[in-house]
């Protein structure tokens, strides 16, 4: 009996390791919205370039063939907005490298709405701050990206949302909470102004930033999903790993 907890024990343990994010669905107002809680941020990294190639991955199935046998993709989504070539907006770290720096500029578009603002982490904390906060708080990020606009911020929703607002897209986002993030996406199409409430109301959470919308894209190992039907820049992705060296 004892051999038999131990192996099933063991089981879980593996289980948890491999895919240590969480996932749910869940659905407001005929909207669904898959939500998926990363805890481990040590496992969290963006993708952009093939090392080896220097080519942009552009797709999750790409990342999957350069990992090595002990690693796998377990959750995957499009990680902020890029320009035609694949090249980032704003700002963009990997590894504790900045590839691309701290976009402040005034623009047309998603990205330059006010406020916008950056996701970041290193192994211990994670952020989302407004682009003007990021800069003047000196976190040390392993990993930056910078997308906009803010959807919600110290508790607010964006005040430039419209809840009338007829511009309804598929959409996905990242929000913290307790130093654990919470990236979602949305089934059906959404306005911003239904966004940002998801996030303020449903899963209360106070700074929550946008990735895109039209593009949005997830691939997720649980249930199978692999969204193949455009090619992405920046990609941020859980990578889980069994008996790496």
């Amino acid at each position: 009996m004892l051999k038999k907890w131990f192996i099933a024990a063991l089981v879980s343990i593996c289980m948890s390791h491999v895919y240590a994010m969480q996932h749910q669905i869940i659905k407001v107002d005929n909207i669904s919205y898959d939500v998926i809680k990363v805890d481990h941020l040590q496992q969290l990294r963006l993708f952009l370039k093939d090392p080896k190639t220097a080519r942009y991955y552009q797709k999750f199935a790409h990342i999957q063939k350069m990992l090595p046998t002990c690693e796998q993709l377990s959750f995957a989504m499009n990680a902020g907005m890029y320009h035609p070539d694949f090249q980032p907006v704003g700002l963009y770290v990997e590894e504790g490298k900045e590839i691309v720096g701290l976009n402040e500029a005034q623009g047309f578009g998603n990205f330059f709405m006010q406020p916008n603002g950056v996701l970041a982490w290193n192994d211990k904390y994670a952020v989302i701050k407004t682009t003007t906060d990021y800069k003047s708080m000196r976190f040390k990020p392993r990993f930056a990206t910078q997308s906009g606009p803010m959807l919600v911020y110290k508790g607010q929703v964006n005040r430039q949302f419209l809840a009338d607002s007829n511009s309804l897209k598929i959409r996905n986002g990242v929000g913290v909470r307790n130093n654990q993030l919470y990236f979602v996406i949305s089934q059906q199409r959404v306005n911003f102004y239904q966004f940002a409430q998801f996030f303020k109301q449903n899963l209360k959470i106070d700074n929550a930033l946008y990735l895109d919308g039209s593009i949005s894209s997830l691939y997720l190992s649980k249930t199978k999903r692999h969204d193949k039907t455009f090619n992405l820049g920046p990609i941020v992705a859980e990578i889980a790993q069994e008996n790496c060296n």
